[in-house]
């Protein structure tokens, strides 16, 4: 492990919308600078991913100052989103969480949405990441919170495992779907030169300046089997997982982690396992 370094940094400044390449960002209780702090609704209130609308895949989100977002998409003019002033709040379902968001301002915004995906939405933006959602308490430690990410502050992936991966997807019935990129697992952070499924092994890593804790394997779902830059699907890499990396009923590939001391990270810090 001792040459093992950050290999890349990613962030999502809309959930569900493409992701954005960063030479280093700063990390907070909650999860990296500017990552998921807005997500798509539905009339009912409920989270949109690219689980129901792949599309989503096509779709993109550039931070602006101050923690607004400008929205692009084929096809669409851009449209910028300034974060919503203070005020009254929407609960909106996010999987098992009821989590208080405050809705983007401008109905225009609303309606760029829907037009992107050609189905009813709403954007929304999480005001204040320290109160609003506690991490899993199965999982977490008092006090702990996340965004709108799947469960956890950060995603850990490493490009040996990938390697793995698409080594076994070569030798499977769907080779032709292979190799797959790293993209589709969606990951803030990716790892290069630890053996692979090494994180596996892992409870407490620190990156660069940064201490974090190795909270659970990542279950993977439908998304990983969208092609992030046409949107269509396929059968890896569920059908491999599903042979090779199954735990506690789950598919898993990656770690999800929780920052214990904030900082900042930086491509080319060096991981080292502390536990």
């Amino acid at each position: 492990m001792g040459n093992a370094r950050l290999h890349s940094i990613h962030v999502h400044p809309v959930k569900a919308f493409r992701s954005i390449a960063l030479r280093e960002v700063a990390v907070e209780p909650w999860g990296p600078a500017g990552d998921r702090r807005w997500m798509l609704i539905d009339d009912g209130g409920k989270v949109v991913t690219q689980r129901q609308q792949p599309r989503l895949a096509l779709a993109a989100a550039e931070l602006l100052p101050g923690g607004g977002v400008r929205l692009s998409a084929p096809g669409m003019d851009p449209i910028e989103v300034p974060v919503p002033r203070p005020g009254g709040t929407v609960r909106v379902q996010l999987f098992d969480d009821k989590v208080d968001t405050v809705p983007a301002e401008d109905p225009a915004v609303h309606a760029w949405c829907s037009t992107c995906l050609g189905a009813a939405v709403r954007l929304v933006h999480l005001d204040d990441p320290a109160t609003r959602r506690p991490v899993d308490p199965e999982f977490a430690l008092p006090g702990e919170t996340v965004t709108f990410a799947d469960g956890f502050p950060l995603l850990l992936t490493s490009t040996s495992s990938l390697d793995a991966l698409n080594s076994l997807i070569a030798e499977g019935e769907h080779a032709a779907e292979g190799p797959l990129p790293m993209n589709r697992f969606r990951p803030n952070v990716v790892v290069d030169g630890a053996p692979a499924w090494a994180e596996d092994g892992w409870s407490r890593i620190t990156i660069g300046e940064v201490a974090f804790r190795v909270a659970k394997p990542c279950g993977r779902c439908v998304v990983t089997t969208t092609d992030q830059t046409t949107a269509r699907r396929g059968k890896e890499p569920l059908h491999s997982l599903g042979r090779h990396r199954r735990s506690g009923g789950r598919l898993v590939f990656g770690q999800n982690l929780v920052p214990v001391s904030p900082g900042t990270v930086r491509v080319g810090d060096p991981v080292v396992v502390v536990a």
